[in-house]
């Protein structure tokens, strides 16, 4: 068996991507806002940025504890597009391309959820997570240092490198916040191939 090359890390396109919902539970809870920027040759590209709001189904509740976080109200959704209306966007994005998140295991559940629901195909793309990276940086930094003492939370990740802080929980944000955090762990791993990012 002959094992492919992987790419180089630059020649490959990002795209970063948070969503908002109404709570964290993936097998009920509705998503209200996406936000996505690419990486195109090393460089966020940010006039290719891209927010929706998305509009929850009939009857779906919004946990109020998500609407203190994001801020979100049931009144601003309404106009918004259904989430089917907004898959086939997320999935153009995702053609050829790598999605970039922050804590794969709380956006990934939300997104095959709904691309079932929709009867659509979810496009599988390979994920980077600059959570999983943080923990790599840390287990090699601090060797015996448990996972849950290195700093995952976005905002607290960000100061850790020097980052400027940013609005929690805007998904447009927060995609710019994941996309420039995946810079600087790329650059500290000294990570040259898409491979050694996965």
């Amino acid at each position: 068996m002959r094992l492919f090359r992987s790419p180089p890390w630059e020649s490959v396109v990002y795209w970063a991507l948070d969503l908002e919902m109404g709570g964290l539970d993936a097998r009920k809870d509705p998503v209200l806002a996406v936000g996505m920027v690419p990486i195109r040759g090393g460089t966020i590209r940010l006039g290719e940025a891209w927010r929706t709001l998305v509009r929850p189904p009939e009857g779906a509740r919004i946990d109020p504890d998500s609407v203190r976080a994001h801020q979100l109200l049931r009144a601003e959704v309404q106009s918004a597009p259904p989430v089917a209306d907004v898959l086939p966007e997320i999935a153009r994005r995702l053609r050829d391309a790598v999605l970039l998140v922050h804590h794969r295991q709380v956006d990934l559940p939300f997104l095959r959820r709904e691309f079932k629901a929709a009867g659509r195909r979810w496009p599988a793309p390979d994920v980077v997570d600059t959570a999983k990276l943080l923990v790599r940086i840390g287990s090699t930094a601090a060797p015996g240092v448990p996972d849950d003492a290195v700093p995952l939370q976005l905002g607290r990740a960000r100061a850790e490198y020097g980052l400027p802080e940013y609005q929690a929980h805007d998904p447009l944000a927060d995609a710019i916040a994941t996309a420039e955090l995946f810079l600087v762990l790329r650059k500290v791993l000294g990570a040259r191939t898409l491979r050694d990012l996965l």
